[in-house]
């Protein structure tokens, strides 16, 4: 290779030459040049023509044949079977029709265009919504033989049996997914979430969970968070999420830690990874956006009765219809009505704690006396019944049969969690702490795998 270069260099002088010597300039100079070019290494700025051969290599052609294995062979038969049938999916988008989705998914078949645009059965299929997908079966001559659509939770499938078609719609069953997010707050929280596609319903349950002991009005850019939650999907398509089965969040530099944890099938909690629960006993508010119009006291005008009494509850103003949650575990004692107070539930709780919750729209399915409940369990909506002058829940805690506010009153502890489930415990959660720690560890910004 030296020499090949110190041949271009020495074929560019003597180019060079007859116009150096017209110019007046010494022959001894012009023969140094290519010595003073290679001593500072500035050969390589000389180009070289495109596929120049510096220093030719010897080349040869080798040929060998290599056995095709049989499941290749296999496949190619299959494919050039006369009944080899094929797959084509097609994302939907705005503004088109059936007629052209069918196109490009290469359905060449009057007999099925006719029943999908007709047949009430496939009615589902005029309204194709954006984003969504048609999958598609068909023989090499475009006949149809299945066609596959998945609207959210719905599954609508047309299959051709003989010279007819059938359909089948029904509820979709849907795949569960773990996923795991993490991420760093730079504006807001939902901002953060948003960005990294966390659905909104996951969002609340990180809000929720952590309420207790983190702010979030007043947590700061810098923050970080994580979330493993279970996503809900159907043929590759989210339909929805399930639980949150673990999460973190660090805020101003110190880290809150919850994971989820059922003591039997269908009975659980959040706990922190040292045990604790992170629940408080009881919930301050039987609903999660309301206002105040009326608190305890001992002596309260009533607006309807116009008269002077004690208002030993608190009212919480919200929409008809808002959710009622139950704000501690507890069994259903009362379902119906009592007068003035309209539609009332009255839940009892272990250590002689009860609550009531009164003027209720109606009840959720399921509660009725004897009722087992956990805390955040819908009871039922808001509502106006018995004497109001607007829709609100009247909420009352009582302790022993005693009415105490439940804005202030000192709530009991939750207990950690009992010695023999200790080690059913720590091995459940393992795995999410391992997950937490590989997320915070993570040098991006923003770490997502499933």
């Amino acid at each position: 290779m030296p020499q090949a270069r110190f041949r271009i260099v020495a074929q560019v002088a003597r180019n060079l030459l007859p116009l150096l010597h017209h110019a007046g300039i010494r022959h001894t100079a012009v023969l140094a040049l290519p010595l003073v070019l290679t001593f500072f290494g500035a050969v390589t700025a000389f180009g070289i023509a495109p596929n120049t051969v510096t220093d030719p290599l010897e080349r040869s052609a080798v040929t060998e044949e290599l056995p095709l294995p049989l499941d290749v062979l296999a496949a190619v038969q299959t494919q050039q079977s006369p009944t080899q049938t094929y797959w084509r999916e097609e994302r939907i988008q705005r503004g088109d029709t059936l007629a052209r989705v069918i196109a490009r998914l290469r359905v060449s078949d009057a007999q099925a265009i006719n029943f999908l645009s007709s047949s009430p059965e496939a009615r589902g299929l005029l309204h194709l919504a954006p984003g969504r997908t048609l999958r598609a079966e068909t023989r090499a001559d475009g006949a149809l033989l299945t066609l596959h659509y998945q609207n959210g939770e719905q599954a609508l499938t047309v299959k051709r049996d003989g010279d007819s078609f059938t359909v089948d719609d029904k509820a979709a069953t849907p795949e569960t997914r773990v996923v795991s997010v993490g991420g760093e707050i730079r504006s807001s929280l939902f901002a953060a979430t948003d960005a990294l596609n966390i659905p909104d319903a996951v969002a609340m349950q990180l809000v929720e969970l952590f309420s207790t002991v983190i702010d979030f009005h007043k947590h700061r850019r810098g923050d970080r968070f994580a979330v493993v939650y279970e996503a809900l999907h159907v043929m590759g398509e989210p339909v929805g999420t399930g639980r949150l089965l673990s999460a973190e969040f660090v805020n101003q530099g110190r880290a809150h830690n919850v994971v989820w944890f059922e003591s039997q099938p269908g009975r659980g909690s959040y706990y922190t990874l040292e045990g604790r629960d992170i629940r408080k006993a009881f919930l301050r508010s039987p609903l999660e956006f309301s206002r105040v119009s009326s608190g305890f006291t001992e002596a309260r005008f009533h607006p309807i009765l116009r008269s002077w009494s004690a208002h030993k509850g608190v009212d919480f103003v919200a929409p008809i219809g808002t959710k009622i949650k139950v704000t501690a575990d507890g069994v259903v004692e009362f379902a119906g009505v009592q007068s003035g107070y309209g539609n009332v539930v009255i839940v009892r709780h272990p250590n002689k704690y009860s609550t009531l919750y009164a003027h209720m729209a109606g009840f959720a399915p399921g509660i009725q006396p004897g009722a087992k409940v956990q805390q955040g369990d819908i009871l039922g909506a808001v509502g106006m019944t018995g004497l109001t002058t607007g829709p609100h829940v009247h909420y009352e805690f009582r302790i022993d049969g005693v009415h105490h506010d439940p804005m202030s009153a000192a709530m009991p502890q939750t207990l950690p969690i009992a010695p023999e489930l200790k080690q059913q415990f720590h091995t459940a959660s393992a795995p999410f702490a391992r997950t937490m720690s590989l997320i915070r560890g993570a040098s991006s910004a923003s770490t997502s795998f499933e």
